[in-house]
């Protein structure tokens, strides 16, 4: 490109120099040839009035004289008595000559000048509107050049940024040169950058939400049936650990519809008015056995009967990570609280470890922080999925640890009909 845009532009400015230079050296030409024939016509004028005055004044005339006061001249000078005065020598057959002639007073004169020395001069000009021209082109070719990097430093530039782009390299650059095109095409890519990490970090977040939220449900399955395994010859037992097998299976496919939800930035939510206890006898069943094997235990208590606003399975999930985290994290008897509040239906969890250190309280519910070996990511999604349904997930007490779930109240409201069944998250 750069070659092209140089050839073109110095093609252009060659037919603009020829265009403007050929009838220039014409013109020039021919002006100092008129301009030649007028000097010698004024000459001759000039001669012929000098003689007629020396004559008049009787003063001698000699060619000598007249030859000082034109130098480089050949004069003929014919008086009234047929007399003939050469001044400078007379002009040579073969040499072209440019003539003048003038009269006045019987008194002829003829003033010839070399055509070389007109011509001398004429190629002289000539040759300085030659080398303006070449210098011209001089200029327009350094010119080219330089525009022709001014224009293919940015396109080669933007051709990296796009391949960056392509290679999974999103930063954006922020660079501008100075040509609004151009700089409009830069723009654009850095949108497109920022849209691009926006896209990959999503995918990232999206990849590390999900294996944590399957993490849990699938090492659940797993357990049950190795217990179906273990249990082949009780069919009472088998048949048992099958449901809640089915159980674990269906909320597998919950959870994918919700991470799916998620990806496709679905927060409309699918909060409907909800019995709690039913979602919390729920995960107490399917956590307890989890917990006794550590020696542990889980319980209910509070208030019965509340209904909130919540998607059931958004709020089992909830319940599920915070019953993760104090297995992980916590100690002894996790008390699963419910009571109303103002306007709100609240759910606590909480255990009788030794809580969360205080430099971690500030950012407990970030992305990626933890207090121990795990992701980070439990109560990071939980506060989402209960902002999902317009509730909220806070830290009521810090040591020993004790999260609440607050959920809109819902008076009068119609129950979710749909069955529950979400396991341990």
């Amino acid at each position: 490109m750069r070659r092209r845009l140089l050839l073109s532009t110095l093609a252009v400015a060659v037919v603009a120099i020829l265009l403007l230079g050929i009838p220039l050296a014409f013109a020039t030409h021919k002006l100092i040839y008129e301009e030649a024939g007028q000097a010698l016509d004024r000459e001759a004028v000039a001669i012929v009035g000098g003689v007629g005055y020396s004559l008049q004044t009787r003063q001698p005339l000699t060619g000598d004289k007249i030859a000082q006061e034109y130098p480089g001249r050949d004069i003929v000078i014919t008086l009234p008595d047929g007399r003939t005065i050469v001044a400078g020598g007379r002009p040579r057959p073969s040499e072209r000559m440019l003539t003048a002639s003038a009269s006045g007073g019987n008194v002829r004169v003829r003033v010839y000048r070399p055509a070389a020395e007109v011509q001398d001069e004429s190629l002289r000009l000539l040759a300085l509107i030659g080398s303006l021209a070449l210098f011209g082109v001089a200029v327009t070719v350094g010119l080219a050049m330089f525009q022709a990097r001014k224009l293919t430093l940015p396109l080669i530039d933007l051709a990296e940024t796009a391949d960056r782009l392509g290679t999974g390299n999103a930063r954006p650059r922020r660079r501008r040169y100075g040509i609004p095109e151009v700089d409009r095409v830069a723009e654009v890519l850095d949108r497109s950058a920022v849209r691009i990490a926006d896209l990959l970090a999503a995918s990232r977040e999206f990849a590390s939400d999900a294996s944590h939220q399957l993490r849990t449900p699938l090492t659940a399955l797993s357990m049950r049936l190795e217990e179906m395994i273990d249990a082949a010859d009780y069919p009472d037992v088998v048949r048992e650990e099958g449901v809640a097998a089915v159980a674990q299976a269906e909320r597998l496919v919950a959870v994918v519809e919700q991470l799916l939800a998620r990806a496709r930035h679905d927060r409309t939510g699918g909060a409907v008015a909800s019995a709690v206890d039913d979602i919390i006898a729920q995960q107490v069943e399917e956590w307890r056995p989890i917990f006794r094997r550590d020696g542990r235990d889980v319980r209910m208590t509070g208030e019965q009967g509340l209904v909130g606003v919540t998607n059931p399975e958004g709020l089992s999930q909830i319940v599920a990570t915070l019953l993760d985290n104090s297995l992980m994290h916590g100690s002894g008897t996790v008390t699963i609280n419910t009571k109303p509040a103002a306007g709100s239906v609240v759910v606590e969890v909480g255990d009788e470890g030794t809580g969360i250190a205080p430099e971690l309280e500030p950012r407990i519910f970030e992305r990626s922080v933890s207090g121990g070996k795990g992701t980070g990511l439990g109560l990071y999604l939980a506060r989402s999925l209960a902002a999902v349904d317009g509730g909220r997930l806070e830290l009521v007490q810090a040591r020993p640890a004790v999260f609440g779930v607050f959920l809109r109240e819902a008076t009068d409201a119609r129950l979710a009909s749909e069955r529950v069944v979400i396991g341990p998250a």
